[in-house]
């Protein structure tokens, strides 16, 4: 480009000429997409990390195999008016296998309880309330994140079967799915930055770099940097081999 060509130009043209003519200008854009992808490969070992440590070996609230039994008691509807309301003072007891008491709470003025620090094994859950239904629930601690429980008056036994009804394991594949491919998009993008940096190959670069935003490293702040680096790697394009030789 002649002299007189740049006659046209406003500052801020030439101020970005005179950027895509200088290797510092992809040098940073490889930078900033290696550090934001760098990120994103950090949160995706420290949530494989969680899932797997935490979740596939079943210790989820303590490392010594206890759980808290948390949930709610509510009168049963009786019409659309009226039921449904929480109860204060229900005893609810935690049983081991041999009908044994390991735990009790009573309800607040919510209705709440929370029994704490059970045994992650097989328990079972009861509610036996003076002119109500006594409600017997087999369940393993920690699988449930609430119990509802309703009180029904009249005589009798209702009991329920809660320990298949866990979707654990289908929550551990899909956050271990998440974390893996959080961390192979971090991965890519770390790849991105250092093809940015070599200045071989423009489509590579941006491809790669495209993948590590979904890394999502601090939430933002990972995909700005690779933003940011992808924009400065665009402005730097004729620099790289691939781009230059089309």
């Amino acid at each position: 480009m002649s002299d007189d060509e740049f006659d046209d130009y406003s500052a801020v043209e030439l101020w970005l000429h005179d950027l895509s003519i200088d290797s510092a200008t992809r040098v940073a854009g490889a930078l900033m997409i290696f550090i934001g992808s760098l990120l994103g490969a950090i949160l995706g070992v420290a949530l494989i990390s969680a899932d797997v440590g935490e979740i596939l070996t079943g210790q989820l609230d303590s490392s010594d195999g206890v759980a808290d039994v948390n949930g709610m008691v509510n009168t049963a509807l009786e019409d659309n008016t009226t039921g449904g309301d929480p109860v204060e003072g229900v005893k609810v007891s935690i049983l081991d296998s041999d009908e044994l008491e390991i735990g009790h709470d009573f309800t607040d003025s919510g209705g709440r309880f929370s029994v704490e620090e059970i045994p992650r094994r097989a328990s079972t859950l009861l509610v036996d309330h003076p002119e109500n239904v006594t409600v017997r629930i087999l369940l393993i601690p920690g699988d449930h994140a609430q119990i509802s429980i309703t009180l029904t008056p009249g005589d009798g036994l209702y009991e329920s079967d809660m320990t298949g009804e866990s979707h654990l394991a289908e929550s551990v594949l899909i956050g271990t799915t998440i974390a893996g491919l959080t961390l192979l998009a971090g991965l890519a993008g770390m790849v991105g930055g250092l093809e940015a940096y070599r200045g071989d190959h423009y489509r590579r670069t941006w491809w790669l770099s495209f993948f590590g935003l979904w890394s999502r490293g601090m939430l933002f702040i990972g995909p700005m940097f690779i933003l940011l680096g992808m924009g400065m790697t665009h402005l730097a394009r004729d620099q790289f081999t691939d781009h230059t030789e089309d």
